[in-house]
């Protein structure tokens, strides 16, 4: 079809007439950009930004999505870890940036911690994003160090309960996952124990099996070495299903503390205001690249349940997320410094 500016018009001559000629090139210049589709995203590379530095398991699972999602996109995506703030720098970078699909956030439970952690957000984390999709879940294990008498849970509480404050328990830092695990078990069963803040899982797991501490939350891959040689000891799992790599070890809700549901978790989320179309094209793709045998066979290997929901079911998770911690920091009165 050609322009109508290249045809032949027997219109007068009238300055109407003159202004419109004259636009009509620039109309016809401007056609193939007004006609390109919606499904031409994306026509650049995507990076996902990590608020965590290189090599954590966030980093680690954002890596293992990004080498299949490029495939599916047909764009290079890169991961870009922005670590500092407790996950809020680079919480905020995404927040900030165009809400056009080639900026992604890697979203971890932390997220949901920081609404009630962090005084002044600089972000609301929920009108600030879209969220994509809930990839992956991670129940923790209650780990005890292997001279400590309790072999289930319900002889750790007893323990705890004849002794008022003589048990410690060991987390990854003030506000950190296993810190509101502990507060949470410590507000369903009334026991009265120390917490020890150390400076990630390493550390607080060499004290564990040194002794310097009764009991701690781990990831199953964190724990493993320590349960393998003997010196530490499971006790149960935080989920509410057990952990399919140990599915022996029963769960705390099913060891009494009824309704005991707390899990790592990670998924994907865009800044708000990002096309529908953009969203529907990423969330396909990210979904698509989660259901690769290789990556399930992986995290399923490293006590990791592989996903994938709908944008709303993420969000409604989100939303109940921050509702449960925010309840449980507010009656622990938990600070970060």
């Amino acid at each position: 079809m050609h322009c109508l500016a290249q045809r032949s018009l027997s219109l007068p001559m009238t300055c109407t007439t003159r202004r419109a000629l004259l636009a009509l090139p620039l109309l016809c210049a401007a056609g193939p950009l007004l006609a390109q589709p919606a499904n031409a995203y994306p026509s650049k590379s995507v990076r996902i930004i990590v608020p965590y530095p290189p090599g954590a398991i966030n980093d680690v699972l954002a890596r293992l999505v990004a080498e299949r999602l490029q495939a599916g996109l047909g764009q290079s995506v890169v991961v870009e870890n922005r670590a500092g703030g407790g996950a809020v720098i680079g919480t905020q970078a995404v927040a900030a940036a165009a809400p056009d699909g080639y900026t992604l956030l890697q979203v971890s439970a932390v997220h949901a911690n920081n609404a009630s952690l962090v005084a002044k957000l600089p972000y609301d984390p929920l009108r600030n994003f879209a969220f994509i999709t809930l990839a992956f879940r991670s129940p923790v294990l209650l780990v005890v160090n292997s001279a400590v008498p309790a072999r289930t849970l319900p002889e750790l509480l007893a323990l705890a309960r004849s002794k008022p404050g003589s048990l410690s328990y060991g987390s990854t830092g003030n506000g950190g996952a296993a810190h509101l695990i502990g507060e949470m078990l410590k507000q369903r069963t009334g026991i009265e124990v120390l917490h020890v803040p150390y400076k990630g899982a390493a550390p607080a797991m060499t004290d564990l099996m040194g002794g310097r501490i009764d009991f701690t939350f781990a990831t199953y891959t964190a724990a493993a070495a320590a349960l393998k040689s003997g010196r530490a000891r499971a006790l149960a799992s935080t989920g509410a299903q057990r952990l399919a790599i140990m599915p022996q070890l029963p769960t705390i809700a099913e060891s009494g503390v009824k309704d005991f549901d707390a899990v790592g978790w990670w998924g994907f989320a865009a800044p708000a205001g990002t096309p529908p179309a953009v969203l529907a094209r990423l969330h396909q793709e990210i979904n698509k690249a989660l259901q690769a045998p290789a990556l399930r066979s992986a995290m399923h290997n490293e006590g990791v349940e592989v996903l994938g929901t709908s944008p709303e079911e993420f969000s409604r998770f989100v939303r109940a997320e921050i509702e449960t911690w925010g309840e449980v920091i507010r009656r622990g009165n938990v600070r970060v410094e």
